[in-house]
């Protein structure tokens, strides 16, 4: 029976992330991972035709070169290989009928492009108190919510920011974004540009916490732009699988996760369909926590509360995704959003708020908002000279569609061929309104639906990529579940990482870092109390 000081079972970010910060420390680390590549949800290739690299799924990694996870392994990766291509001018922005929104990595720039001047003077305030707030708001996200650390920065701010500023900051935290929008500004700008995002937060403009991840989003991408990794993200898992072998790890690809082993409240192993693995020290899972407590604990002594939790949790709303390669590059009818690398087709709250309760609803949305990413504009690499390719989000997509929010789409509670041919065309002709010429310079398609996302990633429930639904109460102190709501669990010496945990869902790896440096210190604590 082979042994391990850890066994990680999963390799998405977070997987990779815990297992690469425990290797490093000289830990004999396995992962477990049921597909026959590491990676999870990241990944590239020429999925419509050669010569074309698409992001099969994630892409940007804004959220990753600000955490702790990058700070920690960052150099050793591009030692290994890891490269990013960036932007210094044109961020992001949105497109609708009639109004348009730029943002660039200059918040200045940025701000000037609205058409109050008191709206550019609240933008620049915005960012402004967000820096004062940083340390404790980004603190907070990258470490356990329930923590003597979380207490210390609290704290903290509260000597520097009064009573006052910290009750401000906890009527923004449960404020939505559509309310923030409408609370600081004027002008539709602000909101245009940065309420589609929440969507990329797991969140709607409608949901709490809205008010606080829009300046949370902006500082993030103001200061670290949209890296895309050079040559495609399967080059991310490459320089992840280099490092992880130098340092003596294990990947058990094609082994499915059965069960975890449990000796005296401990977790000890894990049993899969090709064998039993066992663990000295640690075993971290990066699953949901329906996998965790109904499947690999289903014989564990868990108190029925946490089982029940578990059961309970919700996912959130499906997503889609559609590749398309072009014989030439996208022309927007806006020139100022020639060389923006990522925009989204909508006018801000307004259209996505709708089209998010339409997907709740188990509504197909007539006017989605569209997520429409040009790697090539950083990484030309990606397409053939003088092509050009799409990597087109659609987040507010219903996992059993019951309706058509346009009435022309027949449903039966299923993504059928002929339904998502129809949605295809239907989203197509949304982005050719502002980029003619479109669907006359598509050479192929590819498209990703809710169950294809399922079929690769099993912790993709109902086709949601973000881990389960963010809404508050399945967030930050009540993320996993009301009575589990750290990384560590009941088990003694098994952990929870993944989207399903804290901080959530997005490519951070900041759930693998935590718990790496969990296990990391509790181990050096016990070898000094040894000593």
């Amino acid at each position: 029976m082979d042994v391990y000081d850890a066994i990680v079972i999963g390799s998405g970010v977070n997987g990779l992330v815990a297992a690469a910060e425990l290797a490093t420390e000289g830990w004999h680390v396995a992962i477990v991972e049921q597909n026959d590549r590491l990676g999870g949800f990241i990944d590239s290739g020429e999925v419509t035709l050669p010569g074309y690299t698409h992001d099969t799924y994630s892409s940007w990694h804004p959220l990753f070169v600000s955490g702790g996870a990058y700070s920690t392994l960052g150099k050793a990766l591009e030692a290994r290989g890891l490269e990013y291509a960036n932007t210094d001018g044109a961020l992001t922005g949105s497109i609708s009928t009639g109004r348009a929104a730029l943002a660039y990595r200059d918040p200045l720039k940025t701000a000037e492009g609205f058409e109050h001047p008191e709206d550019r003077d609240a933008y620049l305030a915005m960012m402004a108190q967000m820096d004062d707030r940083a340390n404790l708001v980004f603190g907070l996200l990258g470490s356990e919510v329930r923590s003597g650390t979380a207490v210390k920065l609290a704290l903290g701010s509260l000597r520097t920011e009064k009573v006052k500023g910290m009750l401000d900051l906890a009527r923004d935290a449960v404020m939505s974004g559509r309310a923030f929008g409408r609370d600081r500004f004027v002008g539709s700008e602000a909101d245009q540009m940065w309420a589609p995002w929440l969507l990329h937060a797991g969140i709607s403009p409608d949901s709490a916490t809205g008010g606080m991840m829009i300046p949370v989003l902006a500082l993030t991408m103001h200061g670290f732009g949209l890296p895309i990794v050079k040559g495609g993200s399967r080059n991310f898992v490459g320089a992840f699988e280099r490092l992880l072998t130098e340092h003596g790890a294990t990947f058990l690809t094609g082994r499915q996760a059965e069960r975890i082993i449990v000796e005296d409240g401990h977790a000890t192993g894990v049993v899969t369909d090709k064998g039993t693995i066992r663990a000295r020290k640690a075993v971290i899972a990066s699953v949901t926590p329906q996998a965790l407590y109904g499947t690999l604990l289903k014989d564990a002594n868990v108190p029925a509360p946490i089982r029940d939790q578990a059961r309970r949790f919700r996912p959130g709303r499906a997503a889609m995704q559609i590749h398309i390669a072009l014989d030439r590059p996208l022309t927007w009818t806006d020139e100022r959003f020639q060389d923006v690398p990522l925009l989204h087709i909508s006018d801000g709250s307004g259209s996505t708020g709708i089209a998010c309760a339409q997907a709740d609803a188990g509504v197909i949305p007539d006017t989605p908002t569209i997520v429409v990413g040009r790697q090539h504009v950083l990484d030309p690499s990606r397409v053939p000279e003088g092509k050009g390719s799409l990597w087109l989000q659609l987040q507010e997509v219903p996992w059993q569609p019951t309706a058509d929010g346009g009435g022309t789409i027949a449903v039966d509670g299923t993504w059928t061929n002929d339904a998502v041919k129809q949605y295809l065309d239907r989203v197509l002709a949304r982005v050719e309104e502002h980029a003619p010429g479109l669907t006359a310079s598509i050479l192929d398609t590819k498209v990703i639906t809710p169950a294809d996302l399922v079929a690769v990633n099993p912790n993709a429930v109902n086709g949601d990529p973000y881990g389960g639904s963010m809404e508050l109460d399945q967030n930050l102190l009540w993320r996993p579940l009301p009575d589990s709501g750290k990384h560590t669990t009941v088990i003694k010496s098994l952990l929870h990482v993944g989207a399903s945990t804290h901080p959530g869902g997005g490519l951070s790896g900041g759930a693998g870092h935590l718990a790496a440096q969990h296990v990391l210190t509790s181990a050096k604590r016990r070898t000094f109390l040894r000593k």
